[in-house]
């Protein structure tokens, strides 16, 4: 029986990057950049994991992230690399208003002092328990993302704001997630100060970095998100190789440092490929696939994260249709509302060129781990369940004019409490198969910016260990 062809390039200093979203494409691209030999290896046609747009007929639908946050110089330094620094856009100045639904309204999330005194969102008795922090109890080992924010804030805090919010970031639940890993910089502030308003009184701000971002604000580009993988496959040239799907990868022992053969189908032709470093950037149940013959507790640890499944609707209406002036973000339903929707982005509202001339967009997110059956349901109970509840909110009066709709089964990586016995469990992995490292969205964070950030540092590792 003949094997695999082996595609022959030189394995020493040489990568090979498994997975195309942002995480791997990033690695790729800088690694590249610094002269060493990258194989990318993504298993469907086009780049981007879950960023793709749609556009049809003048409307314009994002099908996973819908925008990023500016949270480092990194994004300017890729954007000038790859050409499309003009091609960004800003979201607009009212999309700072981010709105929270109780009992009928939609209420403006307060900015300042003023704006939290005169809320509705929140009881008196809620505001007052607000001020309260710093007598809150003493912190309890493994705690949630609820029952932190509960012990601290209030439960009618944690309700009101909280709740929506790890619906709208996370799809998640804050009754399963960690607070230590969700939100670091909270929970080190109790850590280090012994609360949260004590700590941002004390903590030293660091000193102000001259290359960091002049706007830390929402961007997308004029085309869509998909610009930015898309740029990214196009820098990377003959080194991004689409339609490959990854079967397993051996480390074979060659003296202090292996040489890994990654072993996958080009268009249903099994080919191998070998390399002195390998970065798995693929979705956390999909590695665990391809390690499972060199390291089957890993695999095992890798599978049992969980991941939210997301149904995102992206609806079109004649603007006069919309009864509701879109004045900014867009709205986040809490848990206790007991509706059929998670959230709803006002995308024509904040950025350009998403809806004909007189059209209005939304975006909508039904599912996530709070209500997972609904994401099987057809795309016209979606349609039915999202229009009983933005018609009485947003005062709508006709039905849509553009219809589109992904679904996601598994969209975004979930750090259950326990979550750092996983961290734990890759640092092993890692120092047990030297040359192998795991980078994605279910290490270390799950927004655009946490991987474009941990894809920097990622490549420098591989990088030193290369020189060695």
């Amino acid at each position: 029986m003949m094997s695999d062809p082996i595609e022959q390039i030189n394995p020493h200093k040489s990568v090979v990057v498994i997975g195309g979203g942002i995480s791997g494409l990033c690695a790729a691209h800088w690694l590249k950049k610094r002269g060493f030999a990258v194989t990318l290896l993504e298993k469907d046609a086009e780049p981007g994991g879950t960023m793709k747009t749609v556009r049809t007929e003048g409307w314009l639908a994002e099908m996973g992230p819908n925008s990023a946050l500016e949270t480092s110089p990194l994004f300017a330094e890729l954007f000038a690399d790859l050409g499309i620094a003009g091609q960004r856009l800003y979201a607009n100045e009212t999309s700072k208003n981010v709105f929270i639904y109780r009992k009928g309204a939609l209420h403006r999330l307060p900015m300042d002092p003023i704006g939290f005194l005169t809320t509705k969102l929140w009881s008196l008795g809620g505001k007052l328990r607000l001020i309260g922090e710093p007598f809150s109890p003493k912190p309890r080992a493994n705690e949630t993302v609820a029952q932190f924010f509960e012990r601290k804030l209030g439960k009618e805090f944690s309700d009101y704001a909280i709740n929506p919010f790890v619906a709208g970031i996370y799809a998640g639940k804050p009754e399963l997630l960690s607070i230590e890993h969700v939100f670091p910089s909270l929970y080190k502030l109790e850590q280090d100060f012994g609360g949260l308003y004590m700590g941002m009184i004390r903590r030293k701000k660091p000193p102000k970095d001259k290359n960091a971002p002049v706007r830390r604000k929402s961007f997308s580009f004029i085309d869509g998100m998909q610009t930015f993988p898309n740029a990214l496959a196009k820098s990377l040239g003959e080194s991004f190789k689409p339609s490959c799907t990854v079967e397993h990868v051996i480390p074979m022992r060659a003296g202090k440092f292996p040489i890994y053969t990654v072993s996958y189908k080009e268009n249903d032709v099994a080919t191998q490929l070998q390399a002195s470093a390998v970065i798995f950037s693929s979705p956390a149940y999909a590695i665990a696939s391809m390690i499972r013959p060199i390291d089957p507790e890993m695999s095992r640890t890798l599978e049992s994260i969980a991941y939210s499944p997301i149904a995102e609707l992206f609806l079109g209406f004649n603007a006069k249709h919309v009864g509701r002036r879109l004045d900014g973000f867009g709205f986040l339903v809490p848990e206790l509302e007991r509706k059929n929707i998670l959230g709803n982005l006002w995308s024509s509202a904040m950025y350009p060129h998403r809806a004909p001339e007189g059209c209005s967009a939304l975006t909508v997110f039904i599912g996530g781990t709070r209500q997972p059956e609904l994401t099987e349901k057809s795309n016209g109970e979606l349609v039915d369940l999202a229009m009983a509840d933005l018609k009485p909110i947003l005062n709508i009066a006709g039905e849509p004019r553009f219809i589109n709709v992904a679904r996601w089964k598994r969209a975004i990586p979930q750090y259950a409490v326990g979550y750092g016995e996983t961290l734990k469990a890759m640092d092993r992995f890692e120092r047990n198969f030297q040359g192998s490292f795991l980078c994605g969205n279910f290490r270390n964070g799950v927004s655009v910016g946490d991987c474009v950030k941990n894809a920097d540092a990622m490549a420098k590792r591989v990088e030193e260990y290369l020189k060695q």
